[in-house]
């Protein structure tokens, strides 16, 4: 444990790490020779682990298996699998190989094809003796800029717990979208380290976000923090809005759409809907990376089906301490497991990036200064 620590994250030439901690547990990925570390997400919270990706096939699996997760660190650990693809090879067929096979992993998080697409724009006018040791350094910027876009987050989104009246501040979040989701500093949870921070008192209610239980996720990163918290079941999230006892919403995006409709862990619509009936403000936070401008709204956003098998089984620790996986339900039970669920933008109060927050009708004008 480390003492209620709020990790500051520093760019730090083999990847980005923990100022607070370098070298210590706190990171999701970073370079390590010509391969690259992980924190193996699948066995958290009950077991603390890290895998050594070393190539395009580790890579791959890495993101479908949700040793990664999260739309921003899954478009960072795509930008290194392009670059561990090259290391046999980094011709045209190469990298078209590599970045078709990364893509396939998970349709709905847009990080993925944006940072795919990055990396390709930026490799192929390259000659070939110069991409591979090109490709390191791009992916090395894109957790960078990762990194800084999360921490201006936390600032702008700062703004929006400050204007609570009492103190401390109940918040309420979804899934995943803190450090482990990212880079460095999260999105959702951004506001809540920035927070702490500056000295305001914040709670945070914490959804268990079954079938994969990545809530747990965030009460393991609160508890690392020393932030108070509470792990609820996803079904309490109406009642406790219904009754006062939440302030705020916030979330994190695996992409949204040009109108701000957002698509987020399947169950984010349901709290959108109470929120909206219990007069609680609502917000997204994601980077601008996330935003497709491509995709007109939230009907075009492709879903993720995953296999019901997750539904029907249940992970933990037995009375032994050791990991297994229960059975709630007979294998041969039908179980439909979409991981995602589009939130209308009529239900978004605010979409915080790191260009600052905005009405869902309002994005275009984050891009108005960019090509």
């Amino acid at each position: 444990r480390h003492g209620g620590i709020v990790p500051r994250w520093v760019a730090v030439g083999s990847g980005i790490q923990s100022e607070a901690m370098i070298s210590d547990r706190l990171f999701t990925i970073r370079e390590e020779g010509d391969a690259v570390l992980i924190l193996d997400q699948t066995l958290l919270p009950h077991q603390y682990a890290t895998r050594h990706l070393r190539s395009l096939v580790d890579a791959a699996h890495a993101i479908r298996a949700m040793l990664v997760r999260g739309a921003p660190l899954i478009g960072v650990t795509a930008a290194y699998g392009v670059a561990l693809a090259l290391k046999d090879g980094a011709g045209n067929e190469a990298l078209q190989h590599a970045c078709d096979t990364l893509a396939a992993t998970r349709p709905t998080a847009v990080n993925l094809n944006w940072a795919l697409a990055r990396m390709q724009r930026h490799l192929l006018p390259l000659p070939v003796a110069q991409r591979r040791a090109a490709a390191w350094a791009e992916a090395r910027a894109i957790a960078e800029e990762d990194a800084a876009a999360n921490r201006q987050i936390g600032r702008n989104g700062l703004a929006l717990i400050e204007k609570v009246a009492h103190r401390p501040v109940n918040l309420m979040t979804h899934c995943n979208a803190g450090w482990l989701a990212t880079a460095a500093w999260g999105t959702a949870l951004a506001p809540v380290y920035a927070a702490r921070e500056a000295g305001l008192p914040v709670h945070v209610y914490v959804s268990e976000t079954r079938p994969r239980n990545q809530g747990l996720l965030t009460a393991w990163e609160l508890h690392e923090a020393g932030i108070p918290h509470t792990l609820i079941a996803d079904n309490a999230a109406g009642h406790l809005m219904r009754n006062g006892k939440v302030d705020l919403v916030i979330v994190g995006a695996d992409r949204i759409a040009a109108n701000g409709d957002t698509a987020n862990k399947v169950g984010t619509y349901l709290k959108a809907l109470a929120a909206a009936d219990s007069g609680v403000p609502f917000f997204v936070a994601a980077p601008l990376s996330t935003i497709d401008r491509g995709c007109p709204d939230g009907a075009q956003i492709p879903i993720e089906e995953r296999d019901g098998g997750e539904v029907r089984h249940v992970g933990g620790l037995d009375r032994k301490g050791v990991h297994a996986t229960v059975a709630i339900a007979p294998d041969a039970t039908a179980a439909a497991n979409p991981a995602f669920d589009v939130t209308p933008a009529r239900f978004i109060t605010g979409i915080v990036t790191e260009r600052g927050v905005r009405a869902p009708d309002e994005l275009h004008r984050l891009f108005e200064d960019r090509s």
